[in-house]
């Protein structure tokens, strides 16, 4: 396999305890949420028992329901938080030009009944994307808000905007309060598009008056015509000087259409990872199995393949599951790839 990812697996997994339960060690809970996030030829979580137990791996279904429920969620967020220092590591510093954050929410339906019944009908994902590195930043995740409007959340993820980044939001963000807040922030900038029923009044210097009454904000307003999409928008926007010059407008609406870098983002969580089918009915097991995903999606990128294999993700998550598929199971994969205590 001419790969780095069992270099990855030894050094990320290998940390992970092997005798801490007798009956479901860490590191195989870990592995076996791992194994249903990034195996293609898995369509359920029985599946995956049966080929399990079928070849020297005992699992059982109420066991692993149990301990998703019931342990820490903090090995899954450890766990991803290592593997975004490695590939900030692998890919340096930025910060002597501006970085992209585009960031947004997505919405993951709940059908379990027991979920139901405690109110908690959708699981609303919030997350950006640092186009530098390629890593998700501010994972939030809230359960049972309904559609719940953006502009009322989204706090953690902007603020984790990057040093010299810039957070490109839609219009679902956008609040003057919080346009207000923005303004303030010293070496993070942002882009917002305002709705279009908010009033805009031109001033003398070039920039607009945001809005009316006692929230009212003055900013720089980037207004363009998309004759795709048929609309108009217009961009509140704060960012800085950029080479002794002043942004132009036209590159302002670039910026603005790189957001669309964080549906591709859920995109591929969703169709390749299998974020949209949420399979545990507890709160517990849902943020684990969110975390499963984006730490499938890390390992992703730290992973490199042949170069005529292929670049994308996609390419990457194929060639693995080629040679997956000769070691019956991730699970099984992990433990040739780790010796046992």
């Amino acid at each position: 396999m001419l790969s780095n990812f069992p270099a990855i697996v030894k050094k990320h997994l290998g940390k992970l305890p092997q005798d801490d339960y007798p009956v479901l060690d860490t590191q195989t809970f870990v592995s076996t949420w791992l194994s249903f996030a990034m195996d293609q030829s898995v369509t359920s979580m029985r599946d995956l028992f049966k080929r399990l137990n079928n070849r020297g791996i005992g699992m059982d279904i109420s066991t692993f329901s149990k301990a998703s429920k019931l342990r820490e969620k903090k090995i899954f967020i450890d766990l991803y938080e290592d593997l975004k220092k490695e590939q900030k590591k692998q890919k340096g510093s930025n910060l002597k030009r501006l970085t992209m954050f585009p960031l947004d929410s997505t919405i993951v339906a709940l059908t379990s009944k027991l979920l139901w019944e405690e109110g908690w009908h959708q699981v609303k994902l919030f997350s950006g994307i640092d186009l530098f590195t390629g890593i998700p930043e501010g994972v939030l995740i809230h359960l049972g808000l309904g559609q719940g409007h953006d502009s009322k959340y989204g706090e953690e993820t902007i603020a984790a905007t990057p040093e010299n980044g810039v957070a490109v939001m839609d219009r679902g963000f956008c609040r003057l309060s919080r346009i207000q807040e923005l303004k303030k922030q010293e070496d993070k900038y942002f882009i917002v598009r305002i709705k279009n029923n908010i009033k805009l009044e031109m001033r003398e210097n070039g920039n607009y008056r945001v809005g009316t009454g006692e929230e009212q904000v003055e900013a720089r307003v980037v207004i363009f015509s998309d004759r795709e999409a048929k609309t108009e928008f217009r961009l509140a926007t704060n960012i800085p000087i950029m080479e002794k010059r002043r942004a132009s407008n036209e590159e302002i609406a670039d910026f603005y259409r790189l957001r669309w870098q964080i549906e591709l983002l859920w995109k591929f969580l969703k169709m390749h990872l299998k974020l949209s089918h949420l399979i545990t009915k507890n709160k517990n097991g849902i943020e684990i199995q969110i975390y499963s995903c984006l730490i499938g999606y890390l390992i992703l990128q730290l992973t490199e393949i042949p170069k005529e294999a292929g670049k994308s993700l996609l390419d990457k998550l194929r060639y693995l599951q080629a040679f997956m598929c000769e070691q019956i199971s991730y699970v099984h994969w992990f433990r040739k790839l780790i010796p046992r205590c």
